[in-house]
């Protein structure tokens, strides 16, 4: 299934992509794709989606998961995006949080927030809980994900790495995360370490990369992240991203307002995003 959330921020509605690419409306039989719903699948997947309503027009695609408790990012887990940052591939993951805040839309715009000099692009695989986990082995892990989805982790570099402190202050500001399109389940998805991923900005490709190249994957983040905390439905596990970003380049580039980015992942769908300045 590749699950969605369509309407306006802060009051989308639930639905299901059919097979000829249509949005039909899931809200007479869910309020919304989040804890419970991702908790019990299985009730959506005898649905007979063609009997569901269709929704007319093109409405806004909103972040496929509502109410996520915790977004929480991997940082330099691709070893050839380690290389090109200069750094070293970490002994174990490296865990930084996101505020949910800068949860939006796959196509809702990148704003750059006052003072920045140095926002940047990441396309990374996110992963969506659906089972509580804690203590979870990591042969088990994947019974507890309820699916994958495309996120642009954008960061500004100077906030992150530059002014002392943690990096969440440079991945948190508001419109720093789009998710989405879809909520892809597993069972579309296949293998999670073998997706191809790729990311432009105004039309030329900067990353073009795959998960095949993750230090540590999906099921072992699951694993790892749950001997340290309760993992909950709904929570979204951003997974690092390829070589690419504008921080590695040489000189390095940064992202201005008028940019376009255009980023997607194989079988979880593609985002577009234009880039504007705070104001």
């Amino acid at each position: 299934m590749k699950l969605l959330r369509f309407g306006e921020p802060g009051k989308e509605r639930p639905g299901v992509l059919d097979d000829k690419g249509r949005i039909r409306d899931l809200s007479g039989l869910v309020a919304d794709i989040a804890g419970p719903v991702l908790e019990n699948l299985d009730l959506l997947t005898g649905v007979d989606v063609e009997k569901l309503p269709v929704v007319i027009g093109s409405p806004r695609i909103g972040p496929p998961v509502g109410g996520a408790g915790k977004f929480i990012c991997i940082g330099l887990n691709y070893s050839d995006h380690a290389s090109e940052t200069g750094a070293t591939v970490p002994p174990e993951p490296i865990i930084f949080m996101k505020a949910t805040s800068a949860i939006c839309g796959p196509n809702d715009p990148v704003i750059i927030p006052r003072g920045s000099e140095k926002t940047d692009w990441e396309v990374e695989l996110a992963v969506v809980v659906g089972k509580r986990a804690k203590y979870v082995a990591q042969a088990d892990a994947m019974k507890h994900v309820a699916g994958f989805c495309v996120t642009n982790d954008v960061s500004e570099r100077a906030f992150q790495i530059e002014r002392s402190g943690q990096w969440t202050k440079g991945k948190s500001c508001d419109n720093f995360g789009q998710i989405g399109p879809w909520l892809v389940t597993p069972d579309e998805v296949g293998d999670p370490q073998n997706l191809k991923m790729w990311l432009r900005v105004n039309g030329q490709t900067m990353q073009d990369g795959s998960t095949a190249t993750m230090v540590y994957g999906v099921a072992y983040l699951v694993h790892y992240l749950s001997q340290f905390m309760t993992l909950h439905p709904g929570d979204i596990i951003s997974t690092g991203t390829p070589p690419g970003v504008g921080m590695g380049m040489k000189p390095p580039r940064y992202l201005k307002p008028g940019d376009v980015i255009e980023l997607g992942i194989e079988r979880l769908g593609a985002q577009r995003q234009e880039v504007l300045a705070d104001i």
